[in-house]
């Protein structure tokens, strides 16, 4: 029984290792410059509002930056005010960061770079989740009086990287 648990423990820790060795990659260079892209724009837009409490930081015919603070996940979804809910969809999110990183691990090509867009965008909403309790959006496109949801850079990767995803499976995955 020792020994099977002993090789157990052997097979995390080289699980462990091949993450770490992976992860000081060109791939942490682009996630963290996407991280770096999201937080200064971020920071930006923040300090901006903080000075200048207008409400809206730029406006134009068709595309606003005002700043408003999501709880919720993609467009506001699953927002609450319930602290216990908060905290289990921060920890969600984080696994599903874990899982991630662990998918481009074994990615090719255009799996890869889809899967650094979306992790690099989530590390960003991430952290302000745990910053500020709620993330920073504001990008606002608009027609008229038609307004698409207000989002930020990060999202902006995270979708990138989602419909690259998407496109990846539907023409280049080997079907079984």
């Amino acid at each position: 029984m020792p020994d099977m648990l002993e090789d157990k423990c052997e097979i995390l820790f080289a699980s462990f290792m091949k993450i770490l060795k992976y992860l000081i990659s060109k791939e942490l260079v682009f996630i963290t410059m996407i991280f770096l892209i999201d937080r200064l724009t971020k920071i930006y837009v923040i300090t901006k509002f903080d000075k200048d409490l207008s409400g809206n930081l730029f406006e134009s015919k068709y595309l606003n930056f005002h700043l408003i603070w999501n709880e919720g996940i993609a467009f506001g979804l699953l927002s609450s005010s319930n602290d216990f809910f908060y905290n289990v969809l921060t920890i969600i999110i984080f696994l599903i960061i874990i899982v991630l990183i662990r998918m481009l691990i074994n990615s090719t090509k255009l799996e890869k770079i889809a899967l650094i867009f979306v992790i690099g965008g989530a590390s960003g909403n991430f952290l302000d989740r745990i910053i500020y309790k709620s993330v920073p959006d504001f990008i606002d496109l608009h027609y008229n009086n038609f307004h698409w949801f207000v989002f930020n850079v990060a999202d902006i990767f995270v979708t990138i990287g989602v419909v690259l995803l998407i496109f990846n499976e539907i023409f280049y995955e080997k079907k079984i």
